[in-house]
């Protein structure tokens, strides 16, 4: 395993808030590694295809440089071009398909183990900066079937589910969202919710659109109901009062969410709060209790991960690598975001 210095700062994560962190250690005078297990900007890449962001453009802007869309709203595609652009102008290092393993602290510094593509390999740093975010880490139902070919906690392409039946697990934004693209490209959809309604942040626009698709019967709903079982054929459920039913599926998306990866804070020693999922972190600095290692994005708020988006998260590089003043402007920026109504 070869062992490489003169690396001042890592960032685990190169999507928008990773980058942003990237950018601010850069006009400092560092010259940061940014790794990712997957692609750049892996979570927006896996995105549905012709995804329009909620947000506006300028929000989802970092480092000053503007993004121009086509539209009042990003696309995801106009999204994934902007990042990368973002990160050829400013000549950052990123790693991609390279996945932080583990690290502690060596000396003055961290040693970081990394695994990619090429095999093993060791960084010693002085600050490492945690921005992975939550996506690669869905909830799961933890039920017989999960791991099916059929079945995916990621949703792509409605067009894939033309004529097919479709089962899609849960009832926030982006299950609504799914039903309701897969039931305008064909498909025969059941969305199964544990709720008796849908909740509040379901966003403005689509509930009016699910409930009166549901009312017209061109959706199905079953809601109050929970998954017992998925086979390549169905999925079983528990509906109110013990019910029980099996739904045709050809298909099965379960969106029920995502949670930061708890198990790498565990490896580096980063506390947080079991129940919660709230990191001890310095609130001005973003350093955790381990020294030289800091969060940025939605891991600083734990299981609460729709308090953290890109619109707020991309101040933290700020906090992380900044002055006092810096650190008070980004803070003033943080709060005067209005943090979207959503997931």
């Amino acid at each position: 395993m070869k062992a490489t210095t003169g690396e001042r700062a890592v960032i685990a994560g190169a999507g928008p808030i990773g980058l942003a962190c990237a950018i601010s250690a850069r006009r400092r005078g560092l010259d940061p590694l940014v790794i990712d297990a997957g692609a750049l900007a892996n979570s927006i890449a896996h995105y549905p295809v012709g995804m329009v962001f909620f947000t506006t453009p300028e929000r989802l802007e970092v480092g000053g440089h503007p993004l121009v869309t086509a539209g009042a709203k990003a696309t995801r595609e106009e999204a994934v071009k902007y990042y990368r652009g973002v990160a050829r102008t400013e000549g950052l290092r990123v790693r991609t398909y390279t996945r932080l393993v583990a690290a502690a602290r060596e000396g003055d510094g961290i040693r970081c183990e990394l695994a990619g593509r090429l095999g093993p390999a060791t960084v010693l740093c002085d600050r490492l900066v945690l921005a992975t975010g939550y996506f690669d880490q869905p909830n799961r139902l933890d039920v017989p079937g999960e791991e099916l070919p059929h079945v995916s906690h990621y949703f792509d392409d409605p067009h894939l589910a033309y004529g097919q039946d479709v089962v899609v697990i849960g009832g926030k934004n982006s299950a609504v969202e799914a039903a309701l693209q897969l039931f305008r490209a064909g498909a025969r959809v059941t969305l199964v919710y544990r709720g008796a309604a849908f909740p509040p942040t379901v966003k403005y626009w689509l509930r009016p659109d699910i409930e009166n698709r549901i009312k017209a019967g061109e959706i199905a709903a079953r809601l109050q109901a929970r998954v017992a079982e998925i086979t390549p054929r169905d999925v079983a459920i528990q509906g109110a009062e013990g019910r029980s039913e099996r739904l045709a599926a050809d298909r099965v998306y379960a969106l029920v969410g995502f949670h930061p990866d708890f198990d790498l804070f565990t490896r580096l020693g980063v506390a947080f709060d079991p129940a919660t999922g709230r990191p001890q972190l310095n609130p001005e600095t973003l350093e955790t209790n381990v020294r030289g290692i800091y969060l940025a994005g939605s891991l600083t708020a734990g299981r609460k991960i729709s308090e953290v988006f890109i619109e707020n998260g991309r101040f933290d590089g700020e906090r992380i690598f900044g002055d006092a003043g810096s650190r008070r402007e980004a803070e003033q920026r943080y709060a005067g975001i209005m943090r979207p109504v959503g997931e």
